[in-house]
């Protein structure tokens, strides 16, 4: 379990331990709580340790016995908070690249429908070997990883099997700014230019460009990805979220086609992409 969700953990049970305290009718012990919700002791203790996840049904049954109702929908939203998985960076790459890759990859295979948001980067699916590099050192050399940039190369590419599978489908949406990024040598980019140009019409590939020159309707910020219909996963800085709750999963689908309206398909997105290309000509 991360540092982070059990933090999290914790401190709902140091909320749930306030509860307690200031019950209306006076302060509670755990047992006494305990017996009027018909649970056994231990149950108390767990929670407000942060040793046992809480329920809903759970939070609802401690606010309600703590005789004050008022204060679930705090409690909900923290549980929903701390569900979705919030992998810090450092931490999860302090043993390298591959078992983070390897986290990923088993969800992305779980799944027969993706949709992507990216803003400055190319998506890892479509990545050739040389750009993924380039892009996984410049994490490395950041946070400071010294270890596993070539097994995190190797995974993305071996995950891109994914796209060869029938029934599959990669729905992509890019901002113009991922295409001209020299997060690279403009040889490297040219090469996954003009990879992006043969992905253009693949039954397994949908790709949309938002060029500069089009009017949005919401910021273009903020890369993410669709898996499915239980899971998005959205990088920071700081860390990569998994958000599985529904309230999540609906706005980064409302996010999603927001910034759709906005892109260009086919012979429009191969014009962009070769507008780029010829750029980074002498």
């Amino acid at each position: 379990m991360s540092t982070d969700y059990q933090k999290a953990r914790e401190a709902l049970g140091t909320r749930l331990r306030e509860l307690r305290f200031t019950c209306p009718e006076g302060r509670l012990t755990g047992q006494q709580l305990a017996q009027r919700l018909g649970w056994q002791g231990s149950k108390v203790s767990k929670l407000e340790n942060g040793k046992q996840t809480a329920a809903p049904e759970d939070l609802k049954a401690w606010a309600d016995g703590t005789g004050q109702p008022e204060a679930y929908p705090e409690l909900a939203a923290r549980l929903a908070g701390f569900e979705s998985h919030i992998r810090s960076w450092r931490r999860a790459l302090a043993n390298g690249f591959r078992p983070m890759h390897e986290g990923l990859t088993a969800e992305i295979n779980r799944a027969s429908e993706i949709w992507v948001w990216e803003e400055a980067v190319v998506p890892g699916l479509m990545q050739t070997p040389e750009y993924a590099r380039h892009v996984v050192q410049r994490y490395a050399e950041l946070l400071g990883v010294t270890n596993g940039v070539e097994d995190a190369v190797r995974s993305r590419t071996q995950r891109q099997e994914w796209l060869y599978r029938p029934g599959n489908k990669l729905r992509v949406l890019v901002w113009e700014a991922a295409l001209r990024s020299l997060i690279c040598p403009p040889s490297v980019l040219a090469s996954q230019l003009d990879r992006l140009t043969g992905m253009i019409g693949m039954d397994t590939v949908e790709l949309g460009i938002v060029p500069f020159t089009a009017p949005v309707k919401i910021v273009p910020a903020n890369g993410f990805w669709i898996l499915g219909d239980g899971l998005v996963v959205a990088e920071d800085w700081h860390a990569e979220l998994w958000l599985d709750d529904a309230d999540n999963l609906a706005l980064y689908r409302k996010v999603w086609k927001t910034l759709r309206e906005s892109a260009v398909y086919g012979s429009d997105a191969h014009n962009t992409i070769s507008a780029a290309r010829r750029a980074l000509a002498p």
